[in-house]
């Protein structure tokens, strides 16, 4: 039956059984699974597991199995970005993430399904098909990081990596019940991570605990000289695993718990802030009154960088061809068949954003957008240590139910987007249920403050009980 597992219970286990018997017996309940979380398995995960068992490795990660979102680069496993336009691309080198979860002795059984190109927020927009939530497969599991929060939740892997660009691994993290944590940008290097906005998206460790991204985090993060936006900044991330809120001072924005919250998911959530007053926690209602403007202000800027970015797939370089009599119908006729219609209409609308005679209508002035809305979570962080409110407005929706109407879809992402345009670090962890659905409760801390927002975080998970609850048939 499947597990969930922490990285301590999957270690515990390996040292009673072995690498090899763990990563097959996940391998095994991959192969049997219906929810379509995985694109690709790595065909050497065996080989790998078979490496640390014989040199007993004492490595952070030694023989952990974790499973990979399929737009971060793998040697010589295919990373397609659940695409038809790569969707026989071997990369030839590692993403950094990559390279240093090898250092730490992690194997890799999979790449994980996802929204194509990231553009998503429900992991249907795939080319090899939808993704389904383990707690109630009629139902998504959010985007476009939903391949690897549903792994997750279905005991399919201990541990995964995704990226979020506006929400797009605590989206998931929430509808499936799991943990997922956006950095600061700069803080994960993003070298070999397949762009789809390069000013928005970070790598985001993804598990079934709060101690686990601490974990990966002190794994993960660090200086890399070949990306540009990559911070030099040492910092231990487990030291901030304390069982202790005395004195936290906690900020609720009124702009996230407003009209359009399903009224189920806004008591849970107050009741986990109340949960935390009743630890020593301090709260206090704050304003960010600009974040009404941040989703048109993201998806100006996310679909302007997806334009620039997606220019390469072209039929000349790497990835699908299509033969024509010349350049322009070869290109034409290779993205007319290689991007699905949500990538195609996210390309259309950024060029129009950025062409000659709106570019300062639209694209600058969701930049000033920006400024202000980084403005308003500087202010807010003079008073407060972390912001506290809901992952999403409601519970995971039903398969199909937004997919014809896309604007619906991209105002599920409204508490998220925000966090993204300030560059802050972010985190959902479960707080609760609504029919019987998991709700996320996001934490959001200042700048480089990823370790008030795992304190807390661990606080609420050690004194309650919601992360031990799993979908029928997970033990």
């Amino acid at each position: 039956m499947p597990e969930w597992m922490s990285i301590r219970d999957t270690k515990h286990k390996i040292d009673n059984l072995s690498a090899e018997e763990v990563t097959s017996s996940y391998l095994d309940t991959i192969e049997k699974s219906s929810i379509n979380a995985f694109t690709n398995i790595n065909k050497k995960a065996i080989e790998d597991a078979k490496y640390y068992d014989k040199n007993q490795s004492d490595l952070p990660l030694a023989g952990v199995p974790i499973s990979i979102k399929d737009n971060i680069s793998t040697k010589g496993i295919p990373t397609t970005c659940s695409s038809r336009m790569l969707e026989n691309y071997i990369p030839p080198f590692n993403a950094h993430v990559i390279e240093k979860l090898y250092e730490a002795g992690a194997i890799i059984i999979g790449k994980t399904n996802m929204d194509e190109f990231a553009m998503g927020g429900s992991t249907e927009t795939c080319c090899g098909g939808t993704t389904f939530n383990p707690w109630d497969t009629s139902r998504v599991p959010g985007g476009s990081s939903g391949g690897s929060a549903a792994a997750l939740a279905a005991g399919e892997s201990p541990i995964s990596l995704g990226s979020d660009t506006g929400g797009s691994v605590r989206s998931p993290a929430s509808y499936c019940g799991v943990v997922a944590m956006k950095p600061t940008y700069g803080t994960i290097s993003r070298y070999g991570l397949i762009s789809y906005s390069n000013s928005l998206e970070q790598i985001g460790p993804m598990a079934t605990c709060v101690e686990d991204i601490a974990h990966i985090m002190d794994v993960i993060a660090g200086y890399d000289n070949r990306d540009s936006t990559s911070i030099k900044r040492d910092i231990n991330y487990s030291d901030a695993i304390i069982n202790d809120s005395e004195g936290m001072k906690i900020g609720v924005p009124t702009e996230l718990i407003s009209d359009g919250i399903n009224p189920k998911v806004e008591k849970i959530v107050w009741d986990a802030i109340h949960k935390m007053e009743d630890l020593g926690a301090i709260w206090k209602e704050v304003s960010l009154p600009t974040t009404k403007y941040a989703l048109p202000a993201y998806y100006i800027l996310a679909m302007s960088d997806a334009s620039s970015n997606l220019a390469r797939f072209d039929g000349t370089r790497y990835g699908l061809r299509v033969e024509g009599n010349n350049w322009h119908v070869m290109a034409s006729k290779t993205r007319a068949q290689g991007f699905g219609d949500e990538v195609k209409r996210r390309i259309l609308l950024g060029t129009y954003a950025l062409s000659a005679g709106y570019h300062d209508k639209y694209y600058v002035k969701a930049l000033k957008v920006r400024t202000l809305v980084k403005n308003d979570f500087d202010r807010a962080f003079n008073d407060v240590d972390v912001l506290m409110g809901p992952t999403m407005a409601d519970i995971a929706f039903k398969v199909g139910e937004k997919i014809e109407d896309p604007l619906s879809i991209y105002m599920t992402d409204i508490n998220n987007v925000p966090v993204n345009l300030a560059g802050v670090p972010s985190m959902s962890i479960p707080c609760g249920f609504a029919d019987k659905m998991p709700v996320g409760l996001q934490i959001i801390g200042n700048t480089f403050d990823e370790s008030s927002i795992l304190r807390c975080a661990y606080t609420f998970e050690q004194n309650t009980n919601h992360h031990r609850k799993r979908p029928d048939g997970v033990n």
